[in-house]
C-alpha cells in the first residue's frame, strides 16, 4: 500500500550513492525565556521617553524666549507694545549700586523686568516713568511677584534724597550710557528715556511700549503684560528659581 511505502521511504538510511555519509542533523535554538521580550521592550521605550526628555530640557530655552512673538501675533495688533524681533539679552558686564556695590547685570534674570532708563538727575518724564512702574507692578496683584521693575541710570549725577522712598521696591542700578545704548533702542525720532521695556526672565529685551504712557496708555500697557504672565504661568513663577 502507499502509506507502507511512505513510511519505509522515511525509515531509510541514506546511501553513499546520495552523497550523505551520516543521518541527518537538527539544530534546536533555545527560546526566549518568559518575559525576557516584555522587559526588553520596557527598556526601549524607557529610553526613548529618556532621549526625548533631554530633547525636552534642551529646546526649553528656545521655546521660552520666543513664546511671546507667537502668542501676542504682531499681524493681529493684539499687542499695546511693539514687540522686538530680534530680542537681544543682558549685556554681559557688571552693573553698580547706587551705594557703589557691584552687581552682574546677568542676576536680574529669572524674573520679568519692567525698566526705564534715565540720569541721575530724574527729569518729569523718568520721574513719571518711576511712578507707571511701581503704578503697573501694583496693579498685577498677586503676580506682582514675577515682575521687577529697574531703573537703569546712565551716568554719575547723584539721585535725589527724595526719590527714596519711591524706590524701595526698585532695582536701581548706573550702566554706562554706552552699554544701555547698545542693547536697549528707542523708536525712531524718540529718546531712550522716552519708554519702559519689558525683558523676559531669559533676559530677552522682547517689547517696547509707547513713548510718555498717559492713564489710558497705562492700562492699554497693563493688559499686556497681564497677557505675558498668563501665557507664562506654566514655566514662570515668583523668585528667580525660573532662570
Amino acid at each position: 500500500m502507499s502509506g507502507s511505502k511512505s513510511c519505509d521511504a522515511l525509515s531509510a538510511q541514506p546511501g553513499p550513492e546520495s552523497g550523505l555519509s551520516g543521518p541527518l542533523e537538527f539544530t534546536v535554538h533555545g527560546l526566549p525565556r518568559p518575559g525576557q521580550a516584555m522587559l526588553d521592550s520596557q527598556r526601549t521605550r524607557s529610553g526613548r521617553w529618556k532621549m526625548l526628555a533631554v530633547l525636552a530640557v534642551c529646546a526649553a530655552p528656545v521655546v521660552a524666549s520666543y513664546f511671546t512673538y507667537y502668542v501676542l501675533r504682531p499681524e493681529q495688533k493684539r499687542n499695546y507694545g511693539e514687540l522686538i524681533a530680534a530680542q537681544p539679552g543682558l549685556p554681559e558686564v557688571v552693573a553698580r549700586t547706587l551705594e557703589g556695590l557691584p552687581k552682574p547685570l546677568a542676576e536680574l534674570k529669572g524674573q520679568w523686568l519692567l525698566l526705564s532708563v534715565s540720569g541721575g538727575a530724574c527729569d518729569e518724564v523718568c520721574q513719571s516713568n518711576l511712578y507707571l512702574q511701581r503704578q503697573l507692578r501694583e496693579s498685577l496683584g498677586k503676580e506682582k511677584e514675577r515682575l521687577d521693575w529697574v531703573w537703569l541710570v546712565t551716568d554719575e549725577a547723584p539721585v535725589a534724597e527724595a526719590l527714596s522712598p519711591a524706590l524701595a521696591q526698585a532695582t536701581v542700578l548706573r550702566l554706562p550710557a554706552d552699554v544701555v545704548q547698545g542693547w536697549l533702542k528707542p523708536a525712531d525720532g524718540r529718546g531712550l528715556a522716552e519708554h519702559l521695556y519689558v525683558v523676559d526672565p531669559l533676559g530677552h529685551w522682547m517689547m517696547r511700549l509707547p513713548p510718555r504712557l498717559d492713564k489710558a496708555g497705562a492700562a492699554k500697557a497693563k493688559r499686556d503684560l497681564d497677557r505675558l504672565l498668563r501665557a507664562s504661568a506654566s514655566w514662570d513663577t515668583a523668585g528667580r528659581g525660573a532662570s
